[in-house]
């Protein structure tokens, strides 16, 4: 190739091409993690768009204001913690860990005082890869047995998932085979106002 700057022209074509080539996109646990880090340090409204079947016993949700918290952000790219706040009830947090394979969700129950609930840290990992927008958490063994110990039987079977509509919704589902489902869809458009720090909790944690 005579002319050099045509002969510049094309190994800076051609690195640029591998360098582009050699970027991978985040993994879809990462993937999720930030688009809900974005939220931190932000609280969101909620409301119920499934709770089947119906029960005839009172349900601790209805009619009662829900909002979740996006508030534990020291590392969002290895945890993030989301209280869940039921009305005046502040006993529960979610709790995002990334593992090597994938995330892993746990709920955090306390009493008023701070001390753990009997049913606590119950949760699951993630089997598959998932999406930037939707994780599924299939109960974990520990949490079957807690479930066994404590006479939550129906609970063995618990699939959690979370899904991130960005800059629109956030959705907590619990599910399982026989039909069960609850959702609770948050509105990220619009921030209200910061609960109480959950029961257990510094106001920095």
């Amino acid at each position: 190739m005579k002319n050099p700057l045509i002969a510049l022209a094309v190994l800076l074509a051609a690195g640029c091409a591998t360098s582009t080539a050699d970027v991978s996109p985040p993994a879809p646990a990462d993937a999720f993690l930030a688009a809900l880090a974005q939220h931190c340090g932000k609280a969101y409204a909620g409301r119920i768009t499934a709770n089947q079947p119906a029960s005839t016993a009172p349900d601790p949700f209805e009619g009662k204001t829900l909002v979740m918290h996006v508030r534990g952000c020291d590392a969002p790219t290895q945890e993030i913690r989301v209280p869940f706040h039921v009305g005046d009830d502040h006993s529960r947090t979610w709790v995002l860990t990334r593992t090597a394979a994938g995330l892993r969700l746990k709920h955090d129950h306390r009493h008023e005082d701070g001390s753990p609930d009997a049913v606590t840290m119950y949760g699951g990992d993630t089997a598959d890869a998932g999406t930037a927008q939707r994780q599924a958490f299939p109960v974990d063994a520990e949490s079957v047995a807690m479930f066994q110990r404590e006479g939550l039987a129906a609970s063995v079977t618990n699939t959690w998932a979370m899904e991130l509509v960005p800059a629109k919704t956030f959705v907590y589902e619990l599910s399982r085979p026989n039909g069960r489902l609850f959702r609770v869809e948050f509105d990220l458009t619009t921030p209200v106002a910061l609960p109480p720090a959950p029961w257990g909790s510094s106001e920095g944690g």
